[in-house]
């Protein structure tokens, strides 16, 4: 019952974008974070 309003109605449509737009920042953000501090780290030695 969810999972079909989720993916046949507006608001489970955009109930479905937002939570796949939550999980792609927050894998950019890792990857972005874990290669600033990487930098950070081979430029202070």
């Amino acid at each position: 019952m969810a999972l079909k309003e989720l993916f046949s109605t507006d608001i489970g449509l955009l109930s479905l974008f937002t939570i796949v737009f939550c999980v792609v920042m927050a894998v950019y953000i890792y990857g972005y974070a874990k290669k600033h501090m990487a930098e950070d780290a081979r430029n202070a030695k």
